[in-house]
């Protein structure tokens, strides 16, 4: 189902930016997040897309900034759009970085497209990356659900989507070491995600 997703965000990565505007949304999640960072920060977003507006926003920042993302296609964008932040080509579940190294995680909208028996060990990953008091910021599920678009945004491909609910997702973040500061329901459509904050 992976290749589902990749194959998906390949085909529609216009068509997403386009039917989901980001700026007014993320501004007030990067706003907080920027004001508990250092200057020159090193930052991760998993799951980046074209880099608008995480990457963008915390590299104009000072603050550096890498985006991984499994989708060729939104990558290559992101690469042209954001010169200034570094962008990388790998699931998120296998890349890795060194321990204590970031001061902040970020990832929006990507946990959602990760199999469930995969959640937790990210997870328990993107703890060893961070430095002690390190942040980290992500939308995951607020109700537990698996499923396929098969004409996803109306582009003519599927998209496929896996996760668990809010109380099974805050026991993940703890059980990885992680104190959840905040976290907040996210309305979109019919439903919505969950915005987590938490730390080491």
């Amino acid at each position: 189902m992976k290749d589902v997703v990749r194959r998906g965000y390949d085909v529609l990565s216009r068509a997403y930016q386009d039917a989901y505007p980001t700026d007014t949304k993320y501004g007030p999640w990067l706003a907080d997040l920027e004001g508990r960072l250092a200057p020159g920060s090193r930052v991760v977003d998993l799951g980046c897309g074209v880099g608008l507006p995480v990457a963008s926003t915390l590299a104009g920042a000072g603050h550096r900034v890498t985006g991984v993302d499994f989708s060729e296609v939104q990558v290559r964008r992101a690469r042209d759009l954001v010169p200034g932040a570094e962008f990388v080509c790998a699931d998120a579940s296998e890349v890795d970085f060194p321990a204590g190294s970031l001061d902040a995680v970020t990832s929006f909208y990507m946990f959602i497209h990760l199999p469930l028996d995969e959640q937790p060990p990210l997870l328990a990953r993107i703890a060893r990356w961070l430095r002690p008091g390190g942040w980290f910021l992500a939308t995951m599920g607020h109700g537990a659900w698996t499923g396929v678009d098969e004409n996803w945004l109306g582009g003519g491909a599927p998209m496929w989507w896996s996760h668990a609910d809010a109380d099974t997702n805050r026991s993940w973040l703890t059980g990885a070491g992680f104190t959840v500061e905040h976290e907040e329901f996210v309305p979109e459509g019919d439903g919505g995600a969950v915005l987590f904050r938490a730390c080491l």
